[in-house]
């Protein structure tokens, strides 16, 4: 019984020595494998973290292009409103140009007809100087002033 006890030593020590190096082994493949886990957690993590940046800065992106299409927007119009003003403003000055000058020419007409009827002596009227004037009394002026011009050379 002696011997028996001996030679089942040995065999149970391998035995236990292969199971150690199987249980080493074991723990040693669940540590690649959790170390595996981790590292392709770690790499989701990342995708997801990526993708919500870019969802974020394309929403951003977004934002910016809609502001800016709006702030164009505004700056059209306020273009578009002084340029109305402008128009509107030029129009006026042009309206108000033109009637001082036909104002100026019927003043300028006024005068010439006046100056004219001094000198016209229609027939039915009668003329007589005074004091180096000429007077005229009129009965009834003509519409159409006729104008005579007469060049003398000196």
């Amino acid at each position: 019984m002696g011997s028996k006890c001996c030679k089942g030593g040995p065999d149970e020590d391998a035995v236990e020595r292969q199971r150690q190096r199987k249980l080493l082994l074991a723990q040693l493949h669940h540590r690649k494998r959790v170390k595996a886990a981790g590292q392709i957690q770690a790499w989701w993590r990342g995708v997801l973290v990526r993708r919500t940046l870019l969802v974020a800065a394309l929403r951003a992106w977004m934002i910016q292009c809609w502001w800016r299409t709006l702030v164009q927007r505004r700056i059209r119009q306020q273009r578009q409103a002084l340029l109305r003003v402008y128009v509107i403003q030029e129009q006026a000055t042009v309206k108000l140009q033109s009637c001082i000058r036909m104002w100026q020419c019927r003043q300028c007409y006024r005068q010439m007809c006046n100056a004219l009827c001094l000198f016209q002596v229609p027939e039915s009227s009668l003329a007589f100087q005074t004091d180096g004037f000429l007077q005229v009394q009129y009965a009834i002026p003509s519409k159409q002033p006729e104008f005579h011009i007469e060049i003398l050379s000196i």
